[in-house]
């Protein structure tokens, strides 16, 4: 079964990234081959909503775990709103369905000494080593998630005016500022990329074959080097954008700036980052309220 107006509209109109959607287009050739070889159905469209239930019946069964089933039920009804709003059918069949139940995760960031630690470790001085250096000094001072980070493409970083230009979800561009301190190596990076013998990707980040990054290689560099300081069992570069995120909020930075920074379309989706620390929450509480003031005239 193809579904390749879908996948066009989704890259076209959705503007959604090329992996997103191949992540789209798997959940539904999984779930077509399901109704395929257990109803003999080959129209998607043709679904009624127990068929989806018994699909989520099977899921659950293999031991998938809540959201994840979630999220392959959210790629169905993105494309029965699809056919909804193309005219292909006349009614949803997950129009009354209810996500199921989800723990909120809860992301414990890196300290200040953990990321110390990680900085002053000592990273080879050869292309490989100050890439490594220069993938996590970026997303930790940035905040940019993964994918952004493989995206950038030379001509997106501006040494001079020390910024780089991020395209986020839905293929969105957002400035972000870069330290001084990563400028710098950013500068040595630059200069070791020029040396590789091939080139073949115009994005900044390459192999040492200069083919661009990908996804669990930038996952295995954070772990490479936070795994000797950090006793956290989830160590990745999304746990490096909680930590960017924690350390501005401790430091006082608001939270709308922090939403700007992060690319974030509402609030609601930078305040999960609010948790700061009670050391620190104390400190405020105890300088800041008017009752501890006056207690000390």
């Amino acid at each position: 079964m193809k579904f390749e107006s879908f996948v066009e509209y989704l890259l076209l109109e959705k503007k959604y990234s090329v992996n997103t959607v191949k992540a789209y287009e798997n959940d539904l050739k999984e779930f077509s081959e399901f109704i395929e070889e257990n109803y003999q159905l080959k129209k998607t469209a043709e679904v009624e909503y127990n068929l989806i239930r018994a699909w989520i019946v099977v899921l659950l069964e293999k031991k998938l775990s809540n959201r994840s089933v979630n999220r392959k039920i959210s790629s169905l009804q993105a494309y029965y709103n699809f056919l909804l709003k193309t005219q292909q059918i006349e009614k949803n069949p997950l129009v009354k369905h209810k996500s199921l139940k989800v723990s909120e995760k809860v992301q414990v960031p890196f300290s200040q000494k953990e990321m110390k630690a990680v900085m002053e470790n000592s990273f080879a001085e050869d292309f490989e080593g100050i890439r490594d250096r220069l993938i996590i000094e970026l997303l930790y001072s940035t905040g940019m998630r993964r994918g952004e980070l493989i995206a950038i493409k030379t001509v997106d970083v501006d040494v001079n005016n020390k910024e780089l230009k991020v395209r986020g979800k839905g293929n969105k561009e957002r400035l972000v500022p870069i330290l001084s301190s990563v400028v710098k190596t950013l500068k040595l990076y630059l200069e070791e990329r020029e040396k590789l013998e091939e080139i073949k990707e115009d994005y900044l980040f390459l192999t040492k074959k200069g083919k661009q990054l990908y996804p669990g290689l930038v996952y295995r560099v954070v772990k490479l080097y936070f795994r000797g300081v950090s006793t956290k069992t989830k160590i990745s570069p999304h746990v490096l954008r909680h930590t960017f995120a924690t350390h501005l909020l401790n430091e006082g930075a608001d939270l709308n700036s922090i939403k700007s920074l992060l690319g974030h379309e509402s609030l609601a989706s930078t305040q999960i980052y609010a948790h700061n620390d009670i050391a620190i929450l104390k400190k405020v509480h105890a300088k800041a309220h008017p009752r501890n003031k006056k207690s000390k005239k």
